[in-house]
């Protein structure tokens, strides 16, 4: 089981936000190249960045931070980033830089061609992010709740090449509610490639309920506000995580 403390980026700081609420945020560092080299201290294997602003402008905004991290940890583990991807130039940019994975996620669902254009070209390199509520996708910074199955779009892009699929349960983010495992498996269980299981992590108990789902698809987990509140200790849990399943 993979843990992978998340950054999010917003004005240059590392932030959490409340169901994605820009007007909710809590700042826990002004250097989010500090943040990064202090999650590879305590064991992270990847690390999972936002650009806030870019996912609500449509187009990078904290590239200036996200650079700065790559420098400092990007040679080392695995770094995978979401938020306001929207063309392969930035990709490639991205890609380019040390990045390891691409997330797209309201580009995915409002233009499946760039989608699978992006795949196409960066093969290997691009990650799905399924954000939804009541198992209805949501887009453009979780503002919007659109009509489409999470299950059914995973499929497709399944079929498009993609790496792997990141769901997110957006009513539990940030609120510390404990992950939702049942509809994590149900999507897992549908798709062939791996699913990273997101929002609600609050605890041990859920590391040890998402290890015992691993092999129904379940890779890994987000982690984010239990990690920065000191709610959970995250070299503990991957500790634990690793001794349940190797």
């Amino acid at each position: 089981m993979l843990l992978i403390p998340a950054i999010d980026l917003k004005d240059g700081h590392c932030v959490r936000l409340k169901q994605g609420d820009m007007d909710q945020s809590t700042t826990f560092g002004e250097d989010p190249a500090f943040m990064a080299r202090r999650w590879v201290n305590k064991g992270a294997r990847r690390l999972h960045l936002v650009d806030l602003n870019g996912a609500f402008a449509g187009h990078p905004k904290n590239e200036i931070a996200i650079r700065k991290i790559l420098k400092e940890v990007g040679s080392e583990i695995d770094v995978q980033l979401g938020g306001g991807i929207r063309d392969l130039d930035t990709i490639e940019r991205y890609l380019d830089a040390g990045l390891r994975y691409v997330i797209i996620g309201t580009a995915a669902v409002r233009n499946p061609g760039f989608l699978q254009d992006a795949c196409t070209a960066f093969g290997g390199h691009i990650i799905v992010g399924l954000d939804a509520r009541d198992g209805k996708v949501a887009t453009d910074g979780w503002s919007k709740v659109t009509r489409h199955d999470v299950v059914d779009l995973a499929k497709k892009y399944e079929d498009f090449g993609v790496e792997s699929i990141i769901y997110t349960d957006i009513g539990r983010d940030g609120m510390l509610s404990g992950i939702n495992i049942e509809s994590t498996v149900r999507l897992a269980q549908a798709l062939s490639i791996p699913v990273i299981a997101s929002g609600g992590l609050s605890n041990m108990a859920d590391i040890e309920a998402l290890c015992v789902v691993e092999d129904q698809g379940v890779e890994g987990v987000i982690c984010g506000r239990a990690i920065y509140s000191g709610d959970l200790d995250f070299s503990a849990a991957q500790e634990r995580a690793d001794e349940l399943n190797g």
